[in-house]
């Protein structure tokens, strides 16, 4: 904030005296910042101004830490202190790190607000406000109050920058951190549980309880991301990167905040048994992360609806999408032309993540025809808010649709260079074979039955009805073997060459897994619970530890570990889809939910598709399948998906998590 910046700030201080008059006894109702960190009704500041733009600067530069301060005669509509400053902050899109001190001069009540998850802690705001804050405003020192409160603000740790590059260089510290506090405290706070049932000690939520909270939160979280993440393309697709690099940071670092979460369900899952103690924390960590990721989508969800107004643009909205859709339809031939390709070729198990993939696309397109077709009514009848869902809806389809075709040539491809990594692999087992064979003792006795697995994997190279990636799990298990059996013979230079050359198949391997496995669960997440999304998750993150990690033996294991993963995940969720399915009397594979408009609609409730507002109230009367509420994680609508934007007056096309705009602080009289 430069000295441009103080002057239009005394200058609307400025006019606010002129129509508002520099009566002390005024009462204000929540105020408006504009584009300045202070409001002053009642002249509080007079010829402080520069000292407490300063101090509130300082504390920006050095922590990120914004602060905001308000001086006014009396709170009114509504009078209490806290729901005064509340309203005013979220009525001004005050973000995470973005703090409120209101005072009411005449009124003698202050509050100071801060986000749910902001980085200065509970506790410290309340020593802020009692021991800092409230003596300058008993000396009515209003000044040095503000002064004061930028300081402590900047001197308690530090913030959350606002800086989404600097935290996007420690996402991955982040997660280490969450998962490294919670192993760390299991030993150290086991006895804590009995100490909390104490007759002064609040009643705890039920473990139960808290695991259907925290699986919840996970889908909610991880929907919230995966439907952002693709709002996100869809609107820098048509803005450019500039216009949307805020909102890429904030999704960016939501998205390492669900990756903790996970990481921490996951511990849960591989572990033994923890104490209720330590299955608590962590089922509150994984709350908290979650709560922190739709937080982070909420702070830009009114800058995302501006941005993405398609309510002014419906005409040629519905246009874009229209074409857009025509375009993908001509996808979906080839793409049952090239699976029955592979069907000729691979076993069925090699195809299982693309097998219903051509169905699903049609299906998700009869989905985007019916859409634009409501969409074009609605345009015709000037409603243009339902215009734009409708419209929103169909882009998302067709999104889905071009996801399912092109998954069948990306696993094409994958397969090939399955096949070729494979043979290359085959002819290094068939040397290691030799070499154990030459050594004798104990290696010699592996050289036969790895020659065996060797001829049998070489003969069915190319065949009709084999599975390369199956084939490459036989390989590995036969490579550890004769290699842990002749290692004592190889230097360790050969050694380390041997691990980063059956390291670079195991990535690879890892990586078609992951990749397979994210696809399909992507374009049926309105069907996948908390199990199979916590495996992909993890797998991910071993297989982003087996690129990364120097170490080629760790690195090895971890990739081994994520195509362990990768598999259980796929194999999760086809589990929920047939089950999702079932519920509604066909088979969610196959292309069951093609061919009618029914079938469509039940394809796009699979898809996870965000159409809630179109399938309850409205001008769509009260049935349809939506209900009071959303289907599976899948019906969240807008940017984020926590929460249905159709009812709570949210345009298509915003961003945002849950939909709160949770605040919280600490205050009273002076």
């Amino acid at each position: 904030m430069g000295s441009s910046r103080r002057v239009l700030v005394t200058a609307v201080l400025a006019t606010a005296f002129v129509f508002l008059g520099a009566s002390p006894a005024s009462a204000e109702e929540p105020v408006d910042f504009g584009t300045g960190p202070i409001v002053d009704t009642v002249g509080a500041l007079d010829g402080a101004i520069d000292d407490v733009l300063a101090a509130i600067e300082r504390t920006a530069d050095d922590t990120g830490r914004q602060l905001y301060v308000a001086y006014v005669g009396e709170f009114t509509d509504p009078e209490q202190a806290d729901t005064w400053a509340n309203d005013t902050a979220v009525a001004n899109n005050m973000g995470a790190e973005d703090y409120l001190l209101a005072v009411a001069v005449d009124g003698r009540a202050y509050y100071l607000s801060a986000a749910d998850n902001a980085s200065v802690p509970a506790d410290e705001l309340d020593r802020i406000s009692l021991e800092v804050i409230e003596p300058e405003l008993r000396a009515e020192d209003w000044p040095g109050a503000a002064i004061a409160a930028a300081e402590a603000l900047g001197d308690t740790g530090s913030g959350g920058s606002g800086w989404g590059w600097v935290w996007f260089l420690v996402i991955a510290a982040i997660v280490v951190a969450v998962i490294a506090i919670v192993l760390s405290r299991r030993r150290g706070r086991t006895g804590q549980a009995d100490a909390a049932t104490g007759p002064e000690a609040p009643a705890l939520v039920p473990l139960d309880d808290l695991r259907r909270r925290a699986g919840s939160a996970l889908v909610a979280a991880d929907d919230a991301v995966k439907t952002s993440e693709e709002e996100l393309g869809f609107a820098t697709a048509s803005y450019g990167e500039a216009a949307t690099a805020t909102f890429r940071t904030a999704l960016e670092t939501a998205k390492a905040r669900v990756a903790a979460a996970f990481a921490l369900q996951q511990r849960l899952d591989d572990d033994e048994p923890d104490s209720e103690a330590a299955t608590r924390e962590i089922y509150e960590g994984i709350l908290t992360a979650t709560g922190e990721a739709d937080a982070l989508l909420d702070e830009q969800a009114e800058a995302f609806d501006a941005l993405r107004d398609l309510e002014r643009n419906a005409p040629a909205e519905l246009a874009r999408v229209r074409g857009e859709a025509a375009a993908a339809r001509e996808l979906v031939a080839p793409a049952e032309q090239r699976l029955r390709e592979l069907g000729d070729r691979y076993a069925a198990s090699a195809l299982t993540a693309v097998a219903d993939n051509p169905p699903q696309a049609a299906s998700r397109l009869g989905f985007a025809d019916e859409a634009l077709t409501r969409a074009d009514a609605a345009i015709a009848a000037a409603r243009a808010s339902e215009a734009a869902v409708e419209i929103r809806a169909a882009e998302e389809a067709v999104d889905q649709a071009e996801l399912l075709t092109g998954a069948v040539q990306r696993l094409a491809e994958d397969l090939a260079a399955a096949d070729r990594a494979l043979a290359e692999g085959i002819a290094d087992l068939e040397r290691d074979a030799e070499t154990a064979r030459a050594l004798g003792g104990n290696a010699a006795a592996l050289a036969d039955p790895t020659s065996a697995t060797a001829a049998e994997l070489r003969a069915g190279l190319g065949v009709a009805d084999d599975d390369p990636l199956a084939a490459t799990g036989r390989l590995e298990q036969a490579n550890a073997a004769i290699d842990a059996a002749i290692a004592s013979a190889r230097d360790a230079a050969e050694q380390a060459a041997r691990a980063r050359a059956l390291l670079q198949r195991s990535v690879e391997a890892a990586r078609m897994q992951v990749q397979g496995a994210e696809d399909y669960l992507v374009a049926r997440r309105g069907a996948v619970g908390t199990e199979a999304r916590t495996r992909l998750a993890s797998a991910a993150q071993l297989l982003q530890q087996a690129q990364t990690t120097p170490d080629a033996a760790l690195a090895l294991q971890a990739a081994q570990q994520s195509q362990r993963l990768a598999s259980e995940a796929l194999s999760l969720a086809r589990n929920d889809v047939e089950g999702f399915g079932g519920a509604y009397g066909g088979g969610a594979g196959g292309g069951g939910f093609g061919g009618s408009q029914g079938g469509n609609m039940m394809g796009a409730v699979l898809g996870g598709i965000l159409i809630d507002s179109l399938l309850s109230g409205g001008s769509r009367g009260s049935g349809g399948l939506g209900g009071g509420g959303g289907f599976g994680g899948g019906f969240g609508g807008g940017f984020g998906g926590g929460a249905s934007r159709g009812r709570s007056g949210r345009s298509a096309g915003s961003f945002g998590g849950g939909g709160t705009r949770g605040r919280r602080g600490s205050g009273g009289r002076f």
